[in-house]
C-alpha cells in the first residue's frame, strides 16, 4: 500500500483492560496495526511530501505535515494553538476568526497525565482519550471543563508552575510509567493553585471553570510486547526506509526492535507500506 503519511488513528478497546486498538492512515486506505506486532513491517519514503492542508507537493513541511504558506497563514499552525495563554482572538488578530469560533471557544478540559510522569494538559473535550493516548499516557484524570481554549490555557499556566506540562517522550518510549494516584495529586494541586484560580475565576466568572470532581481516573492499555533498552528515532529525511519488527505501539510512536518513528511528525510524508 502507498500512500501519505498521517496521525494514526487510536480508540480505546470497549474492554478497558485490553490494549488501544491501532490503524495507520495510508491516504484513503488504512492499516490495522495490532495484529502486525511481532512481525516484520516495512516503510518505505518515496521522495513526496503532500501538504496536509492544500494538498499541495512541496520540497518541505512545517510543524508537522504543512506547507510554508499554510503554516504562515492558518489559525491551528499560530502559536497560540501551543500556548493558549497567548490567544489574541480578542485583539482581532485572529489569523482566521471563524476558524478560532469554531474550535478555540468550544469545551475544553484541562487534565493530569502520567506518560514519563505526571503531567498537566489541555485539549478540546471532543478529543478525548484520544489526546491521552497521543501522549502514550497509562493514566488519565479530566480536572477542570472550561468554555474555551485561552481559559484551558491560564489553568494549565497555573498548574504547570508545581507540575511538568510537557512529557519526555524519551522516558515514555522505554517503560511503562509507575502508576501515582491521580486523584490525590489533583487535590494536592488544586489546594496549591487555590490563588491562581481564584484570579481566573475573578476575571471570567465562577461559570467559566467547573471543577470535575466526579470524573473517574482512566487507565490506558498500549499495545506493546517490549520496550527499548536505547531510543534510536528514524528520521526519513536523512532515511528513506524504515523496516524491522513491530514490538509495540505507544502514543504516536511505532516501536520497532531497529527504532521508532514518530508517525505524526512525518504527516503528508508519502511512503510505501508492506510486512
Amino acid at each position: 500500500m502507498q500512500g501519505p503519511l498521517k496521525k494514526m488513528h487510536a480508540r480505546l478497546n470497549q474492554d478497558k483492560s485490553k490494549p488501544v486498538q491501532y490503524e495507520l492512515p495510508l491516504g484513503d486506505q488504512l492499516v490495522a496495526l495490532n495484529p502486525l506486532i511481532g512481525k516484520s513491517i516495512k516503510l518505505v519514503y518515496t521522495g513526496n511530501i503532500l501538504c496536509m492542508h492544500c494538498n499541495r507537493s512541496i520540497k518541505k513541511s512545517f510543524n508537522q505535515g504543512y506547507c510554508y504558506p499554510c503554516f504562515t497563514t492558518l489559525a491551528q499552525c499560530d502559536m497560540c494553538i501551543m500556548k493558549p495563554e497567548t490567544c489574541h482572538y480578542e485583539s482581532g488578530t485572529c489569523r482566521e476568526p471563524a476558524w478560532g469560533k469554531e474550535f478555540c471557544f468550544q469545551p475544553h478540559v484541562v487534565y493530569l497525565a502520567n506518560s514519563s510522569g505526571i503531567k498537566v494538559g489541555i485539549t478540546r473535550q471532543t478529543q478525548i482519550p484520544t489526546r491521552w493516548i497521543d501522549q502514550g499516557a497509562t493514566q488519565a484524570l479530566p480536572i477542570f471543563k472550561v468554555p474555551s481554549r485561552h481559559i484551558s490555557g491560564l489553568i494549565e499556566i497555573a498548574i504547570a508552575k508545581h507540575i511538568s506540562d510537557k512529557t519526555n517522550w524519551q522516558q515514555m518510549l522505554k517503560s511503562k510509567a509507575e502508576p501515582i494516584d491521580p486523584i490525590a495529586k489533583r487535590d494536592e494541586l488544586i489546594t496549591a493553585c487555590k490563588a491562581d484560580l481564584d484570579n481566573i475565576i475573578q476575571r471570567f466568572g465562577p461559570q467559566a471553570l467547573e471543577f470535575l470532581t466526579d470524573e473517574p481516573a482512566v487507565d490506558i492499555h498500549f499495545p506493546v510486547e517490549s520496550y527499548p533498552a536505547k531510543i534510536k528515532s528514524f528520521n526519513l529525511d536523512k532515511n528513506t526506509e524504515v523496516s524491522g519488527v513491530l514490538n509495540g505501539i505507544k502514543g504516536q510512536y511505532l516501536l520497532l526492535d531497529t527504532g521508532v518513528i514518530n508517525i505524526r511528525k512525518f504527516a503528508g510524508y508519502e511512503v510505501e507500506f508492506s510486512e
